[in-house]
């Protein structure tokens, strides 16, 4: 009787060291694939986050556009300054001379980015350097930016690959925004229809290299139909741009 009493007390207490459920526990290579997985999310890239400035980004901001002009003054400021800046602030001050559109401030930060323990290749760090280096016409900086990317083997989506070739396009860059779009070409991402689109409405300046986008894509998407302006504004395209070149 005692000892049938015991066993029913054990069935009814918990045990002091229980075995969490299986559906929690990961095996290392699952948990290690869940952990690459997010670290690599888009949502989580720290260019695609909204950059404030603290204060002492601002004053560094403002002092490196006044030395600017002064090459002995300037890299000490940045010896000085600049490389104890927090993450953030050099992020966000780099956002704020891309979008001033002043290269040679935004190229140094760069330089000074990609040097920082913290860094790790990102999209669209690049393809914010990118496009406002197109705005700009700057050709050769592009060049060396492009070159940088693909060593650290850095991978654009679809929809990157159409609004980067679209700011090239905007720039009066052509052969450049084709160049890329041989690579977008190249990529091992599937195509997809709205960055064709994109860039089709971008080549509308350029009408027989839009013939060739245009062949690809149909060959793509046969079953989707593109809109052709009308003739004359193609030729009012052409004048425009021989205007604008003589």
């Amino acid at each position: 009787m005692l000892r049938r009493a015991t066993n029913h007390l054990r069935k009814l207490s918990p045990p002091l060291i229980s075995r969490p459920p299986k559906t929690l526990v990961d095996s290392p290579d699952r948990f290690a694939r869940r952990v690459t997985g997010s670290a690599s999310s888009p949502s989580l890239s720290i260019w695609r986050r909204k950059k404030e400035m603290g204060k002492e980004g601002l004053m560094v901001a403002k002092e490196l556009k006044r030395l600017h002009s002064n090459p002995v003054r300037f890299d000490r400021f940045i010896k000085s300054h600049v490389s104890r800046l927090l993450k953030s602030d050099l992020v966000a001050v780099l956002a704020e001379f891309q979008r001033q559109d002043l290269v040679s401030l935004s190229m140094t930060l760069y330089d000074l980015v990609r040097k920082e323990i913290w860094y790790r290749p990102d999209m669209f760090f690049y393809r914010d350097m990118l496009m406002m280096l197109a705005r700009n016409k700057k050709v050769d900086e592009a060049k060396r930016v492009w070159e940088d990317l693909k060593r650290e083997e850095v991978l654009f989506d679809q929809h990157t690959f159409g609004d980067i070739m679209r700011a090239f396009l905007d720039g009066g860059l052509p052969s450049e925004a084709m160049d890329i779009y041989d690579e977008m070409r190249q990529s091992p991402d599937p195509p997809l229809s709205l960055p064709y689109r994109v860039i089709l409405k971008g080549l509308i300046p350029y009408p027989e290299l839009r013939e060739k986008v245009k062949d690809d894509f149909l060959e793509l998407f046969p079953d989707m139909v593109v809109y052709d302006p009308p003739e004359d504004l193609f030729e009012d395209q052409e004048w425009r741009r021989e205007s604008e070149e003589d």
